[in-house]
């Protein structure tokens, strides 16, 4: 393509990602800088111009950019002739009319996966899972190294590279996160909409962090906070621009009715979630926070087409992750517990029999050591040997 467009929140490594990998090749500039925001705006065509390709680092700054990216493609299709990056999602953004249809790639840089951090270069054992066949699992997972460790500590920590990898101790890391926050509220989102009410959207993002893994009702959430519901689902809209806020959809062989389903809430980051809530205390819902960070920064990274999603019926009935890949479902549940018993199979094993041969058996991420078949067709493993 002739311009590829990396998106993802502020701080998850887009500018040095693209700073520093094709450095020698490449013009770079920032539209942080304000004299380059300035010739954006004022002379486009003398910023893109020459024949030299061009990484412009955080376009969300001036969308109006685009359509002189759209002009320079159109006169001369270069293959990789722009990199974008931007801290919002720009499909998403209302101020951007173009999108460069047929002619950009977008791709979504996600927090750090735990491998990463651990310095691999790579997500979890997805794609080893999914091209194995079920009795080959066992296997599969006991190859992994063992690097265990304490799940609540990586919650904490979260995936954004600073906090991740060069701040050791909980003070240092929360007044990194209160720095990102405000950066968020008093810089950032002025880029997406004008807000004066911070404090009522602050208010929201702890209660959207205190909900985290729950349904979504707007409803209910604007009468908590005091909020009517389309301001609500306004800033709501807003956060996942950002991509602070997943919205993860539910799974339905109709697509349409995916659409009408309620989401489940959920963070980009649990290291963000947790500060935001005023929390030192990673419960359930973040352990399956972390194996949906894991799923999204896989499925975005695939060329294949992937889709995940969660399933619960009108029951209450609830698998925690449904994966998507061609005609194939693979549910994945999710135990913060060391032991998981027979009882924990049950909804698994519920998906497998409503959907017949395109579920395959089912896996089961706990927090303890061992791997074994609680059922024929349910595998518990530790969540550190998939992730």
């Amino acid at each position: 393509m002739p311009a590829v467009i990396v998106t993802g929140a502020r701080q998850t490594g887009k500018s040095t990602l693209a700073e520093h990998l094709v450095a020698d090749s490449r013009r770079f500039a920032s539209l942080d800088d304000l004299d380059v925001l300035d010739l954006a705006r004022r002379d486009p065509q003398a910023l893109l111009g020459g024949e030299q390709p061009i990484t412009l680092d955080e376009v969300q700054h001036e969308p109006g950019l685009l359509r002189a990216v759209k002009r320079a493609i159109d006169r001369q299709r270069t293959p990789g002739r722009f990199l974008l990056t931007g801290s919002a999602n720009l499909l998403l953004m209302r101020g951007v009319s173009e999108s460069l249809a047929g002619r950009a790639s977008y791709l979504t840089l996600w927090p750090m996966t735990r491998r990463e951090q651990l310095g691999q270069g790579r997500c979890g054992v997805w794609d080893e899972l999914l091209g194995a066949p079920e009795r080959h699992w066992e296997e599969v997972l006991r190859a992994q190294p063992e690097h265990s460790e304490d799940w609540k500590a990586l919650a904490l920590r979260g995936g954004f590279p600073t906090p991740a990898l060069r701040l050791r101790s909980m003070p240092e890391r929360s007044i990194w996160f209160d720095g990102y926050v405000r950066t968020y509220l008093e810089r950032d989102l002025q880029d997406l909409a004008s807000i004066s009410a911070l404090p009522d959207f602050r208010r929201l993002m702890r209660a959207s962090c205190l909900r985290l893994g729950q349904l979504l009702n707007q409803t209910e959430l604007g009468r908590d906070i005091s909020l009517p519901q389309p301001t609500v689902h306004r800033w709501l809209n807003l956060l996942e621009t950002s991509y602070l806020l997943v919205r993860l959809p539910a799974y339905a062989v109709n697509r349409t009715k995916r659409l009408i389903k309620s989401p489940k809430l959920y963070w980009a980051d649990t290291g963000v979630a947790l500060h935001v809530a005023e929390s030192q205390s990673p419960a359930g819902a973040h352990l399956e926070n972390i194996v949906l960070q894991d799923l999204l920064a896989w499925r975005d990274a695939r060329v294949a087409r992937a889709e995940i999603s969660y399933w619960r019926t009108t029951y209450g009935e609830e698998v925690d992750f449904v994966i998507e890949t061609g005609e194939k479902l693979l549910p994945v549940e999710v135990k913060a517990t060391s032991r998981p018993r027979l009882g924990d199979t049950s909804h698994l094993r519920t998906f497998r029999q409503e959907y017949g041969s395109s579920a395959r058996a089912g896996l089961l991420l706990h927090t303890g050591t061992q791997i074994e078949w609680l059922t024929p067709d349910v595998l518990a493993t530790p969540w550190w040997r998939v992730l």
